[in-house]
């Protein structure tokens, strides 16, 4: 399943939120982001068309099993291609710029490539 990097960025960004806070708004996402509301709504609007999200009467973002599946594999890609990067010597804040950007073109082979070698798994 593949869908645009920006609408991962949102789905992996509400998967963090909730872990910190519990309970996500469009507000969260857009303090998180330093987007604007207005982008943010739509973003919010296109993720519940697509089914990846819901938001319910108190304005609460959830992800659907569909978007948590994204979200998850996102933020694994990040954790990992972030600690692989610092590991080795690259400076904290690079290494977070560079494993955003490397999360979503990385293919799933060379991914699961490079979490073997991570976790010297036979």
């Amino acid at each position: 399943m593949k869908i645009q990097e920006s609408a991962e960025n949102y789905l992996e960004t509400i998967l963090v939120l909730k872990k910190e806070k519990g309970n996500v708004r469009s507000i969260d996402v857009v303090n998180e982001l330093g987007f604007s509301k207005p982008s943010v709504s739509v973003a919010m609007k296109h993720l519940r068309e697509d089914g990846y999200v819901t938001v319910d009467e108190n304005g609460f973002i959830n992800l659907t099993e569909k978007g948590l599946a994204i979200a998850s594999s996102i933020y694994e890609r990040h954790t990992l291609i972030s600690n692989w990067l610092i590991q080795l010597g690259v400076p904290k804040e690079i290494a977070l710029e560079d494993a955003c950007r490397m999360e979503h073109v990385i293919s799933s082979e060379t991914f699961h490539a490079l979490k073997k070698h991570v976790f010297h798994q036979e």
